[in-house]
């Protein structure tokens, strides 16, 4: 793999590096630097300046608004948001939904629901997991029963619960699988939905996290009502849908370049903090330890990142390296978050849950830091646990 920038790509870095200083809002910027809890319209503000310059899909087909960047575009884009701190766009939308939609969604779903994920209009939630359905998802049992309407037009009308349901309390439509024949195989009887989070019969509830946010939700549906022609795939295939929805999120999940900036962070930390011995924790040998061993292992994940991006450009959708991507990039922001804590010393201790930060008693870069690592126990269990991954591994690349 040839990892030498061009001369034209050493351009784009300039270029994307200038824009995002010139048009990154300063509003958000200081309500990041405050850990202030970002609105509804704070995490879209970027998304539609993106959009409106044509960057805020570089992974989607031309058509429908990809930009036609190279691997090394999307990945120097990437390296560049992370070095500005920017938020990054929701990937319910852009990175999970919207592949599944072209890539087998009819003709009229692609016009009715690319353009509003493309350019920041709606927001999507994912409605996947189960109380208990996680990692088993087939064994999910919110069903759908389809019915015709007084007005001869065929529904589904569809009752059960979703949970960690990651920011459900903001979304307008929501996808979501549901069984739509209870008397097939697990996989076999699950319909892939789009719905209308304002439909009747819809209530999202509240959970609280173990840092004290407002991320995730309960979502409770009761006789709701979906239209036919919401259903993405054919009835009771909507496995297929959800399978390649997973190797997109899983891909994501590896957040390598925020990893990146993520270790710059501990490092300036360890710069300040002093060590029992009396320097600089990043001169102490366990420490620097440590960080190099992280570093390692992220470079490793980089590698793998960039073959995976490569392998998309050329045609081929995420396989069984997005489990690989999953369990290491989640394992090592564990790590980072476990770093930044041990680095902040006493400073990253004070904290209180109701509050969802730390108290301001010592140096800025320690806030934050005890929220991050309690936040950061869930990143080996969402979007499929590490050791289903594993399972996945073992079955689809070494065939045991």
């Amino acid at each position: 793999m040839n990892l030498d920038f061009s001369p034209e790509d050493a351009a784009f870095r300039e270029e994307a590096r200038q824009f995002i200083a010139e048009n990154y809002p300063k509003a958000l910027r200081e309500k990041q630097q405050r850990g202030e809890e970002l609105s509804k319209e704070d995490y879209l503000s970027w998304h539609r300046i993106l959009a409106k310059k044509g960057w805020a899909t570089p992974s989607w087909p031309v058509e429908w608004g990809g930009t036609g960047w190279t691997p090394t575009q999307k990945y120097i884009w990437s390296e560049e948001q992370a070095r500005a701190d920017t938020i990054g766009i929701l990937p319910f939308g852009v990175s999970m939904l919207a592949p599944v939609i072209y890539t087998f969604g009819t003709q009229e779903q692609k016009e009715k629901f690319l353009p509003g994920i493309r350019d920041g209009l709606v927001w999507w939630c994912q409605g996947y997991s189960e109380p208990g359905a996680g990692s088993d998802l087939a064994s999910l049992k919110t069903k759908a029963e389809r019915v015709t309407g007084d007005d001869g037009k065929e529904y589904y009308i569809v009752n059960g619960q979703k949970t960690w349901t990651t920011l459900g309390q903001h979304a307008d439509w929501g996808f979501f699988l549901v069984r739509t024949d209870p008397d097939a195989k697990p996989q076999s009887g699950i319909s892939f939905l789009l719905i209308d989070m304002k439909s009747p019969g819809i209530e999202v509830r509240r959970i609280t996290t173990l840092e004290g946010g407002h991320e995730v939700n309960d979502v409770f549906l009761d006789n709701v009502k979906v239209p036919v022609e919401n259903r993405i795939f054919h009835e009771n295939q909507g496995w297929t849908c959800a399978k390649a929805l997973l190797a997109h999120e899983r891909t994501g999940i590896a957040g390598v370049a925020r990893s990146k900036r993520g270790l710059e962070r501990v490092r300036e930390i360890a710069k300040t903090e002093r060590s029992d011995a009396g320097g600089a924790l990043i001169e102490d040998a366990f420490f620097k330890r440590k960080v190099a061993e992280l570093e390692i292992d992220l470079t490793a994940l980089e590698f793998t990142e960039l073959r995976t991006l490569a392998g998309e450009s050329s045609g081929k959708g995420p396989g069984p390296e997005s489990s690989i991507l999953k369990i290491k990039g989640t394992e090592i922001q564990q790590r980072l978050t476990e770093l930044a804590l041990e680095a902040a010393g006493h400073y990253g201790a004070p904290y209180l849950r109701d509050l969802g930060h730390n108290l301001n008693i010592g140096p800025s870069y320690a806030e934050g830091v005890a929220g991050g690592y309690f936040n950061n126990r869930k990143t080996s269990i969402y979007g499929g646990s590490n050791e289903i991954q594993r399972n996945i591994i073992a079955k689809m690349v070494l065939g045991l």
